[in-house]
Parts: structure tokens; sequence; C-alpha cells
């Protein structure tokens, strides 16, 4: 392949590499490297993170690659780290011509220490405490027709259906209902005396009494 083709070739990737650096300003460094030039291989430097400039020579990566036509053509999210420390996440693409020679490298430097920080920070936000409050919360309106159905579902978990539910058994429903908030829905009270054939009066005794307390007759 002509020296003319592999430019085409390395303005080709140098389009993706300026693409890319500035789709993600101040967290990923992009730079084309130019490998039939190694004492002067940068050939762009987008989002520059490095400290590196037009000119400057090749890493390891590409001189190994220029040695040996075999290397890798991908190596993906491999560890690695700015001048200054910072940790990196790395991804090296080499571009071969027609002839399978090494001409260019494009590689992509992640700036890890920044997300890292953001990571902490949402893990903050995101972190509960290990005790549970009381009673069961729902952030959800609740309704009539779900009480219902939770009364339902109460029955036939028992074999039984609402108005046949024994005394201790409709005592726990009433609480139970009362402790996730459906009692305090509009016409909820009405609705329950309803299903289960009882008196208003007799849903409100209920709720005076522990659940697991059976009720006594009055003689």
């Amino acid at each position: 392949m002509s020296s003319r083709e592999d430019e085409v070739l390395l303005r080709e990737a140098e389009k993706i590499v300026t693409a890319v650096g500035r789709m993600f300003p101040g967290l990923c460094e992009a730079v084309l490297h130019d490998l039939r030039s190694p004492e002067h291989a940068v050939r762009t430097v987008e989002n520059n993170l490095s400290g590196r400039r037009i000119g400057d020579p090749a890493t390891e990566l590409g001189l190994a690659r220029i040695a040996d036509p075999t290397h890798p053509e991908v190596l993906q999210n491999y560890p690695n780290r700015f001048p200054d420390g910072r940790p990196a996440k790395s991804t090296s693409i080499g571009i071969k011509n027609s002839e399978g020679v090494y001409i260019a490298a494009v590689c992509l430097n992640l700036d890890v220490s920044v997300l890292s920080t953001l990571t902490r920070g949402l893990n903050e936000l995101l972190r509960t405490e290990e005790h549970q409050p009381p009673v069961h919360e729902t952030l959800r309106a609740r309704t009539v027709e779900e009480l219902r159905t939770v009364t339902e579902s109460f029955a036939a978990a028992r074999g039984t259906t609402p108005r046949a539910l024994a005394t201790t058994d409709r005592a726990t429903l009433v609480h139970t209902l009362k402790d996730q908030g459906f009692l305090e829905l509009k016409g909820a009270v009405q609705t329950l005396t309803g299903l289960l054939g009882v008196s208003r009066a007799t849903v409100y005794n209920d709720l005076r009494r522990p659940p697991d307390q059976p009720m006594t007759s009055t003689p």
C-alpha cells in the first residue's frame, strides 16, 4: 500500500479520535498515533488529559505493535495511570494497512478518578439504614378497590369468605387494614362492613381490642 493510501487511513482515524474526545469532554482523552514515525508518533490529541503534545513519541505499546505485526489489534479496558497519578481505563486499537502492517493506533484513556468520586457519592445517596420502620410503608395511594382485594385474599388464604371469618381472624384483618392505611379512605369502613357482614360498631370494637384477643359474649 502506498504512503498516500496510509495517509487516507490516518485521516479517517483522526475524525474518529476527534469525535470521541469531544463527546466526553473532561473524561476521555483520545489520541491518534502515527506508528510510521515512532519518534514523533502523536498526531492528534483530543481532550488532552495526559499532557502529551503533537509530535511526542509513541508509548511502549505503540513500539510493541511496530515490532510485532501479530500484536493484538485491540486491547480493551486495561488499567492505566495518567502522569499525575490519576487512575485511567484505557483501550488501544491498532490500525493495519492492506499489507498487514500497523500504521496507526487509536488510544482512549478514560479518567476513572472522576467517576469513582461520583460513584461514591451515588452510593451514599442510595444507602439506606438497616433498621426497618415499625410498619410497612408503600409509597402509593390506597384505593377502596384494593381494600376489597386485600379482604378477599385474606379470607381465601384461610379457606373461607370474608363474612365467614372467625372473630379473631376478622380482628386481625381490621388491624391489618388500619396499619396499611386503608381505613383512612373515604367510604372504607362502609365497604368493609358490607364485605364482612357486620356493623360499623363491630369494626370499631375490633379496632379497640388486640387482634388475637377473643371476643367475649355478653350474657
